[in-house]
C-alpha cells in the first residue's frame, strides 16, 4: 500500500500517525494493496478555499475526501484485480479546524487528525453519512477501526 502525505498546513502533526491509522483502515477495509492514497494537510485558507471550490460551502471543513478510482477495493479472490496499482484518492485534512474541534470534543488534536483520517478513508472506499442509516453505519465502523488501531499501538 503506497501512501503519500504532505503537510502543508504549517502546524506540527505526527504525520507518522497519520499515516498508519490511514494504513489500519485500509488493510482492515480489506483494500488492495497495490492500492495508492494520498493525504494533504492544509491551512485554513487552502481549506476554506477546497471547500467552497469543491462542496459549494463556506468557511474551512475539517476533512475533505476526493475519490478516483472504486476499483482499488479487494472484494475477494474470485474478483480479478488486473495486478494494476489504483489510486485510491486524496484526503485533504485541516488541522486547525481540529484542533478546534476537538477543544470542543475534549480530547486531543492528534486523536481528532485520527479520526478524521479514517473518516476520510471510509469516505474514499463510498461510505456516507446523508441519511440516518448511512451515518449509523459509517460512524460505527469509524469507531470500531479506531478502537482497534489504538488497541494495537498500545501493545
Amino acid at each position: 500500500m503506497s501512501i503519500e502525505i504532505a503537510n502543508e498546513s504549517g502546524a506540527d502533526v505526527d504525520t507518522d500517525a497519520v499515516l498508519a491509522v490511514a494504513r489500519h483502515a485500509l488493510d482492515e477495509m480489506g483494500v488492495n494493496p497495490l492500492a495508492e492514497l494520498s493525504v494533504l494537510l492544509v491551512d485554513i485558507e487552502y481549506m476554506t478555499e477546497l471547500n467552497h471550490r469543491w462542496m459549494g460551502g463556506d468557511g474551512p471543513t475539517d476533512v475533505l475526501a476526493f475519490p478516483m478510482d472504486e476499483g482499488s477495493v479487494d472484494h475477494g479472490p474470485g474478483e480479478a484485480t488486473g495486478g494494476e496499482p489504483g489510486l485510491l484518492g486524496d484526503i485533504v485534512l485541516c488541522p486547525d479546524v481540529a484542533a478546534k474541534q476537538a477543544a470542543a470534543a475534549g480530547h486531543s488534536t492528534a486523536d481528532e487528525l485520527h479520526l478524521l483520517t479514517v473518516h476520510g478513508v471510509l469516505h474514499l472506499l463510498g461510505y456516507d453519512h446523508a441519511e440516518p442509516e448511512e451515518e449509523r453505519e459509517m460512524f460505527g465502523l469509524q469507531a470500531r477501526l479506531l478502537s482497534s488501531w489504538r488497541a494495537a499501538r498500545a501493545q
